[in-house]
């Protein structure tokens, strides 16, 4: 018989004040892999960018703050939230990509973890607080909290932070149209075992994946586009095209293997929490999973979005996303106690992964 269930008792989210709307990429050379600069004007570049990834804005970090830094507050907004005592944590696990990364370099920094960043700031003395990072591309956030629920279950946790933090601003190459794609930002949760006898709500089910023999260099580090770029010097690339066809054919059938562990349907989904990558991939994702159930009607209040005004954060995507809708920050969008909400996400590895939540 369930003894515990594991609960998001307090989110917090940190989104940078620095907007860069499409329009500032204007005046931006673009250059293809061969590199080759792109005839097409740049303006109707942005246009059919906006077109397909839904993107206006994406927002970036101030010169001065790092990925652990926005962790940071992030952390403490969760905290407070939850109304916890961080000396009670048990563990702390950021999910990140490439550490901290310093204004006008390239290098990345995880020595040490962001996790320890993170709990020297704030101030846990508690040796049996561990904390320790995780790289799982996107999906960096949900593995940490299917890892909580593990812990909790097996009775080694009670109490956890998770945390997806990313500085992708400065891992870009800005002469790959690409980058358009990407921002910055954080967001936490905190992570509890509760007593079944008090809630019905907490996680009900996960799914995990991951694709490693075609799949794993989807998203790698490689050279400049730009023409005579120096080739020891490296940027976040990703093949676009590839990274979409597998998203779109693998992402419902992971969803669906986890309403299936829950004994559920698809109609029992209040909201899809989906990792902000793509509008019209995400909207794919959930018109591919109602069709697995011979469905086509598809409620139109099931999905919120941030993606549009924040770009694709990495794995800080769905905690900020989750945030805002919990603290009732994005419009048209509640959630009500007992709702039935799904995380799903797909990224670098290729991995994915998904859980079914009832609030």
């Amino acid at each position: 018989m369930l003894q515990t269930r594991t609960l998001i008792t307090g989110t917090g989210s940190y989104i940078p004040p620095n907007i860069k709307t499409n329009r500032d990429f204007i005046n931006q050379p673009f250059y293809g892999e061969d590199h080759e600069r792109i005839a097409t004007p740049a303006g109707e570049i942005v246009d059919k960018f906006k077109d397909i990834t839904g993107i206006e804005e994406r927002r970036y970090a101030d010169k001065d703050m790092n990925t652990s830094d926005m962790a940071i507050i992030a952390a403490r907004l969760a905290i407070e939230d939850a109304k916890l005592d961080p000396e009670t944590l048990d563990q702390i696990i950021v999910a990140h990509n490439f550490g901290n990364v310093l204004e006008n370099t390239i290098q990345t920094d995880a020595l040490p973890a962001l996790s320890s960043r993170v709990k020297q700031a704030l101030g846990i003395q508690n040796p049996d607080c561990v904390a320790y990072d995780i790289l799982f591309g996107c999906p960096g956030w949900i593995q940490g909290v299917i890892q909580s629920d593990a812990y909790i279950k097996a009775g080694i946790a009670k109490k956890c932070l998770v945390i997806g933090a990313e500085t992708l601003s400065r891992v870009i190459d800005k002469y790959d149209r690409d980058s358009m794609i990407f921002s910055d930002g954080a967001g936490a949760t905190i992570i509890e075992a509760v007593p079944a006898s008090e809630t019905e709500s907490g996680i009900l089910a996960t799914s995990v994946q991951s694709h490693c023999i075609n799949e794993a260099f989807y998203l790698h580090y490689g050279q400049s586009n730009l023409p005579g770029s120096d080739p020891d010097v490296r940027y976040m690339k990703m093949k676009g095209r590839k990274v979409y066809e597998y998203a779109i054919k693998n992402v419902p059938l992971a969803m669906k293997a986890c309403l299936d562990k829950a004994g559920l349907q698809v109609s029992d989904v209040k909201k899809f929490f989906l990792h902000q990558a793509n509008e019209k991939m995400d909207e794919g994702f959930v018109k591919a999973l109602y069709k697995l159930y011979g469905l086509k009607d598809i409620p139109t209040d099931i999905m919120p979005m941030s993606i549009h005004k924040f770009g694709n954060s990495s794995v800080a995507t769905i905690p900020t996303l989750y945030d805002m809708v919990k603290h009732s920050r994005l419009n048209n969008h509640e959630m009500e106690k007992g709702d039935i909400v799904m995380f799903a996400s797909v990224g670098a590895g290729m991995n994915i992964n998904a859980i079914c939540y009832r609030v």
